[in-house]
């Protein structure tokens, strides 16, 4: 096996939580501060001259403000950076027509600030492997002397031991909601394993399904969208029943909706790699939904829909695809990422590209050469082949072929793992 550097985060436990917490909750409260002078900045400058200002912009605007200096130079820049990043996002879901998308929020709720995650970066602590310590810089305004800072005491799983990573580039004080925890951002080496074979699979992300795969020796699958649709509607009515959207009830609602989408988008990742390397493949190709919904002709935003241009933005497919890199990574499959643009429009066997050949209830009849096809499978079969141009298909009848008739897998809550449609019903 060979070696390869990658970025990995380990969570720690704070031993002296009861010694520390206080300081801590200092440094949180801060945060939330300045990013409640960030917010206001931004607002001013978006009504004044209809521009957001970027990162840098905030960070030179602010930098004399009282509220920057309570928090380490480097720890204030990543508040910045991060209410800079959150007001792109924004602007961006508005622009690609998303009218449910609202501006970050103020970080307060009625008189109270929140106790935001604050970063430390390379000058803002220094890491004991030794005594497992690691000493946190407090901003000048919280400092009762000049050499003034916080030391936790931490302990990791039994199976990290820091001393052995090449660097901690980055330390976050998160708090849980009951107290604060540590995570280590580190650079480590890890052995990753031979390729498995010389195959390609195109994964076509949708709206619909949330993956279809299409191998090149003649197969495919299909990853319904079911459960995900399912939380979203549950946790949609319970934060619906909140007295205040804002509230601590509906902030732990939205908690536990995140995580049980994250907890899908690391099963799902980790299932198609042991598909992968089960069916022989070294190379995953993936459609880049970065200006998927942008009109190639007239450069305009293209209409999905209501329903589906707001599905398209609440599902993170690049949080998605970064989790399919790095677990494939670990087995030494290569993950390409590809252009979608008229994937969905193009018959994967002879070419002929237009629109009216995808018809509803998921199918792709072509006029052309009479093919018939599942679309999103036709969809991963034209990502796959932008890689790989070998066509899988013979010519023969499609319709009843690996095109049409896909395997189906289904995501059992109960188990916490996908199988065949027939396993998951039974």
């Amino acid at each position: 096996m060979a070696k390869q550097a990658v970025t990995r985060t380990y969570t720690a436990s704070i031993r002296n939580q009861q010694q520390v917490s206080d300081d801590l909750d200092s440094l949180g409260f801060s945060a939330s501060k300045l990013w409640n002078v960030g917010r206001w900045t931004c607002d001013r400058v978006w009504s004044e001259i209809g521009h957001i200002p970027g990162h840098n912009e905030l960070t030179s605007y602010l930098k004399s403000h009282e509220r920057y200096d309570d928090l380490h130079s480097q720890s204030s820049q990543q508040v910045l950076q991060e209410l800079a990043e959150a007001f792109n996002g924004w602007y961006t879901k508005r622009r690609n027509g998303d009218t449910r998308a609202n501006p970050p929020k103020y970080r307060k709720h009625n008189d109270e600030h929140p106790r935001s995650t604050v970063t430390f970066k390379a000058a803002g602590f220094k890491l004991d492997t030794k005594y497992e310590r690691v000493r946190l810089s407090k901003g000048s305004n919280l400092k009762d002397y000049w050499s003034d800072f916080i030391l936790c005491e931490y302990q990791t799983r039994p199976d990290v031991d820091l001393s052995t990573v090449e660097s901690v580039q980055q330390v976050r004080a998160v708090w849980t909601g009951d107290e604060w925890e540590l995570h280590f951002v580190c650079k480590v080496e890890i052995e990753v394993a031979e390729s498995p074979g010389e195959k390609t699979v195109g994964v076509d992300l949708g709206i619909n399904n949330f993956a279809a795969l299409a191998y090149e020796d003649g197969h495919s699958e299909l990853y319904p969208l079911n459960c995900l649709k399912q939380d979203d509607y549950y946790f949609s009515k319970r934060i619906a029943r909140c007295d205040d959207s804002d509230s601590e009830q509906a902030n732990r609602l939205n908690q536990k909706k995140s995580a049980r989408r994250t907890h899908y988008f690391h099963t799902l990742s980790k299932h198609i790699v042991e598909r992968c390397v089960g069916e022989g493949v070294g190379t995953i190709v993936v459609g880049n939904l970065s200006g998927i919904r942008e009109d190639e002709e007239n450069d305009e935003s293209e209409n999905w829909g209501k329903h589906g241009n707001l599905d398209l933005h609440s599902w993170a497919f690049d949080r998605f695809t970064s989790m399919l890199e790095y677990k494939a990574e670990m087995e030494g499959i290569v993950v390409e990422r590809v252009s979608e643009r008229d994937t969905s429009k193009s018959c994967s066997c002879c070419g002929r590209k237009r629109d009216a050949n995808r018809v509803e209830r998921g199918l792709y009849v072509c006029d052309g050469c009479g093919m018939v096809a599942n679309a999103d499978v036709n969809g991963a079969e034209n990502i796959r082949q932008k890689v790989s141009p070998s066509l899988a298909c013979d010519g023969g009848d499609r319709s009843n072929g690996w095109l049409a008739q896909p395997s189906t897998y289904l995501f059992d809550s109960e188990s916490g793992c996908f199988a065949p449609r027939e396993q998951a019903t039974s």
